[in-house]
């Protein structure tokens, strides 16, 4: 079941820092509020109890972090009401893409644009930059480089898409870690200037085809709407579930 797979693969991002309430695996991250680095993930067909959601949401609080999960309903289909009971609100239910490294498709892209992946340093800052500046989080520190040097020291991939005209990084992307074949492509960033032409197919392909030589064999991805759905079905994902973004504010 995809859904069992995607939560074994988010509890393994949690890493060695991973907190436990009741039957959720807490991901934090100390330096870094943003949602996306601070989320739960429920154990797989989890009944969580009041006392249990009582005990997760204390344990966001007391780290001034939201409390929230991300997770697969289908692989824990009693969660979503409990959350909901206890005063909770969906963030939004998004559509859980996969697509096997054999089968992604060339996308076209801009002439001018050069996609590959990136392993020093000076690569790393440069695509850290154009993550957070797309994703209008603040610039780009050391903290958000170590993290992306912390995927490929995992065996996680990182991408660029160059501007040969320029030579700017203009667009990025990542693939994590794979956990027994499994990883997420994320944080496909375009910058505003070069929007339209390509970009985040042309990386998304290229970190789905070379995740097969680090053994992933089933990259998924959960785009943030319509629009980004279908870039991503064109170079060959399509959908097999959702995926659920749930907090209390």
């Amino acid at each position: 079941m995809l859904g069992a797979d995607v939560h074994a693969y988010l509890r393994s991002m949690a890493g060695t820092r991973a907190h436990r309430a009741g039957p959720f695996l807490i991901r934090f991250d100390e330096h870094d509020d943003a949602p996306p680095f601070n989320y739960a993930i429920p154990d797989d067909d989890a009944a969580p109890t009041a006392d249990e959601i009582v005990a997760l949401v204390a344990a966001f609080r007391e780290r001034a972090r939201t409390p929230r999960l991300e997770y697969v309903p289908q692989a824990a289909p009693k969660v979503e009401d409990a959350l909901l009971a206890a005063g909770f609100a969906q963030e939004g239910r998004y559509p859980l893409l996969v697509c096997p490294p054999g089968e992604s498709i060339d996308a076209p892209v801009d002439a001018a644009i050069l996609v590959e992946l990136v392993t020093d340093d000076s690569g790393l800052w440069h695509v850290a930059r154009v993550m957070n500046e797309a994703f209008e989080a603040p610039e780009a520190t050391e903290h958000d480089v170590a993290r992306l040097r912390r995927i490929l020291d995992g065996g996680g991939l990182v991408a660029a898409a160059v501007d040969t005209t320029t030579n700017d990084v203009v667009g990025a992307g990542q693939i994590g870690i794979p956990h027994q074949g499994v990883a997420e492509v994320a944080g496909i960033a375009v910058r505003a200037s070069h929007r339209r032409r390509g970009i985040a197919g042309a990386v998304t392909a290229l970190l789905t085809r070379a995740g097969a030589d680090v053994q992933i064999a089933k990259p998924f991805l959960t785009p943030a709407d319509d629009k980004a759905a279908r870039v991503y079905a064109r170079v060959g994902y399509r959908k097999v579930g959702e995926a659920l973004f749930i907090s209390l504010r």
